[in-house]
C-alpha cells in the first residue's frame, strides 16, 4: 500500500513537474515554487484526514462530527496554499491575478478535495484488503480444525481387533508378536504425526494401508484372497491429503470379511497417472446370515470422507459407490494438481 501512495505522488509530481518545465513564462524558481507548494498544501491535509480525522470517524461514526472537524483544516490549507503562491512569486509571475480571483479559489478547494477524497479511498481500500486477508485467514483456521475434527472421527475398530490379537498373541507367545507390534507401532506413528500435515507421501498412504491388510488378516481363521495393486506411474513424490483411502479399506473389512465367510474377498486398485489418480475398492457381500446387526453400513465414515474431499479437492474429485448385486465398489478419482 505505501508503494501505492509513492507512486501516486511521483506521478502527479512528474507530470506537473513537466507542465510548468515547458512553459517559457516561468523561470526554473517560479516552476518549483508552482508545483511543491501545492504538493505539500495536499499532503498535509490529505495524511491528517488519513491518519487522524477517519480513524476517528470509524471508531465513533459520528458524521456531522467528522465534517466540522474536516472543514476547519481543510479551509486552512487551500488558504496557506494560495497565499504562499503569492508571496513566493511575487508580482513579477504571469500568474499572480489569476491567484486572486475567486474562480481560482473554488479551483484550487475542488482540486484539493478529489486529491483528498482519493487517498482516503486508498485508506477504505487497505482496510477492505486487511479485512478480506483477516477473513480469509479464519477460514483457513476453521477448515483445518474442521479437517482435524473429520480425522479424528476415522473409525479405530482394528485398533481394538488389533489389540486383541495382540493380546491373544501374547498369550501363545507366537514368533508374530514383534512383527504386529511393528506394524501397529508405523500405523499409530502415521496417524498421529504423518496424517497432521495437510498432505503426505502417496507411498507413505499406501504403506499404511498394507499394514492395515497385513493386521486384518491375522484375525481371519480363513486364506481370504485380499489384494492391493498400484498401477500406472510412479508414486515417488507424489502427495495427497492423508487418511482418504483407508475409509474405504475399512468399510471393505468391516461389512465384506468374516470369519464365518470363507468366499469373502477384498480387491484394491490405486492407478496413477501424471496429475490424474484414482483408488477403487470392491469387496464380498456378506449373507444376512453371518453379518451381525451392529455391522450394518452406517455410511457416517463415507460422510467424513465426501465432506474431508469438499475441503481439500473442491470440483477435483468424483465419488462413485455402488452397492451391487453381489459386491460393494468405491470409485474415487482425484485431480492431485489444481
Amino acid at each position: 500500500m505505501a508503494l501505492l501512495h509513492v507512486s501516486f505522488w511521483s506521478a502527479y509530481f512528474s507530470l506537473y513537474w513537466y507542465q510548468y518545465q515547458s512553459i517559457t513564462e516561468y523561470t526554473q524558481q517560479q516552476a518549483q515554487v508552482l508545483v511543491l507548494v501545492p504538493l505539500v498544501s495536499y499532503w498535509l491535509i490529505a495524511y491528517f484526514n488519513y491518519f487522524v480525522l477517519l480513524p476517528r470517524w470509524l471508531v465513533h461514526q459520528r458524521l456531522g462530527q467528522y465534517v466540522l472537524e474536516f472543514i476547519g483544516p481543510f479551509g486552512l490549507a487551500v488558504a496557506l496554499r494560495i497565499l504562499a503562491l503569492q508571496y513566493l512569486l511575487g508580482t513579477s509571475s504571469p500568474q499572480v491575478g489569476y491567484l486572486q480571483k475567486p474562480i481560482y479559489w473554488i479551483s484550487s478547494a475542488a482540486s484539493t478535495f478529489f486529491l483528498v477524497l482519493f487517498v482516503g479511498l486508498l485508506r477504505f481500500a487497505m482496510g477492505w484488503f486487511e479485512l478480506e486477508a483477516r477473513t480469509k485467514t479464519l477460514e483457513n483456521a476453521q477448515l483445518t480444525a474442521e479437517l482435524k475434527f473429520l480425522k479424528a472421527q476415522i473409525n479405530p475398530h482394528f485398533l481394538f481387533n488389533t489389540l486383541n490379537n495382540l493380546y491373544y498373541l501374547a498369550y501363545k507367545q507366537s514368533p508374530n508378536t514383534t512383527e504386529v507390534i511393528a506394524k501397529l507401532s508405523q500405523m499409530m506413528r502415521y496417524m498421529i504425526e504423518d496424517s497432521n500435515h495437510r498432505q503426505v507421501l502417496l507411498s507413505k498412504e499406501i504403506e499404511y494401508m498394507q499394514n492395515y491388510i497385513s493386521l486384518e488378516k491375522l484375525r481371519l481363521n480363513h486364506e481370504i484372497p485380499i489384494r492391493l495393486v498400484v498401477e500406472g506411474s510412479s508414486v515417488e513424490g507424489v502427495h495427497i491429503a492423508p487418511l482418504l483411502f483407508i475409509t474405504f479399506l475399512e468399510n471393505a473389512f468391516k461389512h465384506g470379511v468374516s470369519n464365518n465367510s470363507p468366499d469373502a474377498w477384498v480387491d484394491v486398485r490405486i492407478h496413477l497417472a501424471a496429475a490424474q489418480c484414482s483408488c477403487t475398492v470392491e469387496n464380498s457381500k456378506l449373507p444376512t446370515m453371518v453379518r451381525p446387526a451392529s455391522e450394518a453400513p452406517s455410511g457416517l465414515g463415507l460422510q467424513n470422507v465426501q465432506r474431508r474431499l469438499e475441503l481439500s479437492y473442491p470440483g477435483r474429485y468424483q465419488l462413485r459407490v455402488e452397492d451391487r448385486p453381489d459386491r460393494y465398489h468405491v470409485h474415487l478419482h482425484l485431480t492431485l494438481a489444481a
